[in-house]
């Protein structure tokens, strides 16, 4: 059972998001701890194509699912993505229903989308095949997901879960709180209210319901969540760092 299925049945997946870890051994580490997958960062990271598709691979080997956030809502950054082996794309700041139907039209083939067909590459790894199979199991697998953190988003979430071929909706509380005028202040009951409007939306839609956060916030939204991702490689690095001292202070 893929992710795509296991979100479908209501069920929970956990990972992570990547910003300077390049090396594909870590899909190793992630497999190992039981993650479900790695979201790599294009909006604020600087990984290249190149590398993007050695890390996708090894994850394909590996047993863990390849998603990208990419910088903006392009065919360039979203199908070339999913052509070299990633399995999730999500969109920053999708605050309307226009920009969610470009995200589908650009990771979804049809009749759903309207992805170009390259076969026998990173996504199908490396095997030819019929393309309507090609196509259908792609659609099948990949997974679209709306990033929600604008004000304008909040004002859009039906329009915006309710698009065929969204997958998930997922909230940036750190853009959402500088949205709503109370930057950093991530547990304020304005914010918390807020996402509690996203998952509302994604429950009357079918839809996942995801966040990005730290623990405590994970914490509070546990039983709507489905699509879990703490924190990041720098703060699990900076952790890990910080604690050779600590154990002789």
């Amino acid at each position: 059972m893929n992710l795509k299925q296991r979100l479908k049945n209501g069920e929970k997946i956990f990972g992570t998001m990547m910003r300077v870890v390049r090396n594909p051994a870590v899909n190793c580490l992630i497999k190992n701890s039981g993650l479900d997958f790695v979201m790599y960062d294009c909006e604020h990271a600087d990984y290249n194509m190149e590398t993007l598709h050695d890390l996708f691979v090894s994850g394909q080997l590996a047993g863990v699912d390849s998603f990208l956030r990419v910088p903006g809502c392009t065919k360039e950054w979203i199908s070339r993505s999913l052509d070299q082996g990633a399995s999730g794309v999500m969109v920053p700041m999708t605050d309307t229903k226009e920009i969610a139907e470009t995200l589908v039209k650009y990771s979804k083939y049809q009749p759903l989308g309207g992805r170009g067909y390259a076969g026998g590459i990173a996504h199908s790894a490396y095997k030819g095949g019929v393309h309507e199979q090609v196509m259908k199991e792609a659609n099948e697998k990949v997974i679209s997901i709306a990033q929600i953190e604008t004000t304008k988003a909040l004002n859009h979430l039906d329009d915006i879960a309710g698009t065929d071929g969204i997958d998930a909706l997922l909230v940036g509380p750190n853009d959402l709180s500088i949205a709503l005028g109370i930057p950093g202040d991530l547990m304020n009951p304005i914010e918390i209210d807020a996402i509690r409007n996203v998952a509302a939306a994604c429950k009357k839609h079918g839809k996942a319901f995801g966040l990005h956060a730290g623990p405590a916030m994970l914490k509070l939204f546990r039983d709507d969540l489905n699509l879990v991702m703490m924190q990041s490689d720098i703060d699990f690095l900076s952790a890990g760092f910080s604690s050779v001292k600590k154990c002789f202070l």
